[in-house]
């Protein structure tokens, strides 16, 4: 805090003083380092928005040059018989499937028990039993003091990989042991064989009966007969996983996965109307220093704004150009897609369509082909020479980071230079200020002696 004097009151070396000399070394020294602070620091807030959304721009980039878009199948099915998935890069075709039959598990029966809790009912005393599923033994301990219940535990514990087994009250005092393969087919045999002879009776030997003989999943696919053993099928084309639902006939389309490429067009052009609009505003020239877009003068910004603008007119391996896969820019610099004449390019060849975009050999049309990168793979280069690791980019945020800490080492640097200056004036007028106060005081002391003695002479 300001006081009136720096000594005893002279009134003349005051802290008022020191302050508005203080005041001026500031404004002259301190104030231009942090104004051009304050400048840098919101280049790199502009920075940071322009690197975020030129990221936002090469992953859409990304995803247009990558193959795997490409390769991606939609499937249609009319009727109720079939259910059908494409994995990528599957067959694109229309095919029919007349589903003659389902594939149906084998399904037995046990003889009758009066109850499914009493021990005893089961076995005389302990032993094993073979039970044979699909040619596959499992065997089954047993023991007098089992229950139904317990046998069906048992088998599912053993055995569940291959047969369910479930206790079914059919009547009163009637429960039967059911036993269903988990496979279908006419493989899936189910057999119980009493190994060592201690069972109480034949229910589950051959009293054993089959209510559902397993069969085979017979269908017509384009009018030729197929035969397979599960109503899942996944070895008749590859690629394609097909379920059969019922008796009945379909028709499938499998087709390129058009909605997803569609997609990936369109955040590619909002990416890059978003990316252009903000490297016209930082760019931006004009007279009006408020109106100067902050990075107008740096010359990888510009760089980078005119290799995009130029590579949208040139990519394309020399054998088509955007433009012709509907694509547009205005006067304004805006991008826009045509789907209708995208469509109509991917009904007349889907191939070359990716090929254009992502690369490979591009169909002349002739009989003869040209090897391209790919448009998207050009303008992936393009964009990848500024925003790659290392790149542009990252020496210019490096840039603008030293620039800030030099400053800011500046500003700390001239504040202690003038705090530790201004201290040592104040110590020293505060010396001054006292000896100047002792003058003043001995002065003052000679004055009234003199003007003592000049009124003694007087009188």
């Amino acid at each position: 805090m300001a006081i009136s004097s720096l000594g005893l009151g002279s009134g003349v070396l005051t802290m008022d003083v020191l302050d508005q000399l203080k005041a001026a070394d500031e404004a002259a020294r301190i104030n231009p380092l942090e104004r051009q602070l304050l400048t840098i620091q919101d280049k790199q807030a502009e920075f940071n928005v322009l690197d975020a959304t030129m990221t936002n721009l090469f992953d859409s980039i990304w995803e247009l040059k990558s193959p795997t878009l490409y390769d991606e199948r939609s499937t249609s099915v009319s009727g109720t018989s079939v259910e059908v998935t494409a994995s990528a890069n599957s067959d694109i075709q229309s095919f029919t499937l007349n589903v003659l039959s389902l594939a149906t598990t084998q399904i037995e029966q046990s003889g009758s028990f009066t109850s499914a809790t009493t021990a005893g009912l089961v076995a005389t005393a302990a032993g094993t039993m073979n039970l044979n599923v699909n040619g596959t033994d499992y065997t089954i301990n047993y023991d007098e003091t089992m229950t139904l219940d317990d046998i069906k535990a048992e088998i599912n514990n053993v055995a569940g990989a291959d047969v369910n087994a479930t206790v079914v009250q059919v009547a009163s005092g009637d429960f039967r042991l059911f036993l269903n393969s988990v496979n279908t087919g006419t493989t899936q045999d189910i057999t119980i064989t009493d190994t060592t002879g201690n069972l109480a009776g034949t229910q589950l030997t051959t009293g054993m009966t089959a209510v559902q003989t397993g069969s085979d999943a017979q269908f017509e696919f384009n009018g030729q007969l197929v035969t397979r053993t599960s109503n899942n099928v996944t070895d008749l084309i590859t690629g394609y996983d097909i379920t059969l639902k019922e008796v009945g006939s379909s028709t499938v389309d499998v087709t390129q996965n058009r909605d997803e490429i569609m997609m990936r067009i369109d955040s590619f052009v909002e990416k890059y109307n978003s990316a252009m609009t903000y490297l016209n505003k930082v760019t931006k020239n004009s007279i009006e220093s408020d109106e100067r877009g902050l990075f107008s003068s740096d010359s990888t910004i510009r760089n980078m704004q005119n290799a995009i603008r130029n590579a949208m007119d040139t990519i394309g391996g020399g054998v088509s150009n955007l433009y012709e896969y509907g694509f547009d820019i205005d006067k304004d610099g805006k991008l826009t897609i045509d789907k209708t004449v995208l469509n109509d390019k991917l009904d007349t060849n889907a191939g070359n369509v990716e090929v254009f975009f992502s690369g490979g050999d591009y169909d002349n049309g002739d009989g003869t082909t040209t090897a391209i990168d790919g448009a998207f793979t050009e303008l992936y280069n393009v964009v990848e020479t500024y925003t790659g690791l290392g790149k542009s980019l990252d020496n210019l945020q490096s840039s603008i980071s030293d620039s800030i800490s030099s400053l800011e080492e500046r500003k700390a640097t001239a504040i202690e230079r003038l705090n530790n200056k201004y201290d040592t004036m104040a110590q020293q007028w505060g010396a001054y200020d006292s000896l100047i106060a002792r003058f003043t005081s001995s002065a003052n002391a000679f004055i009234m002696m003199v003007n003592a003695q000049s009124a003694a002479s007087s009188s």
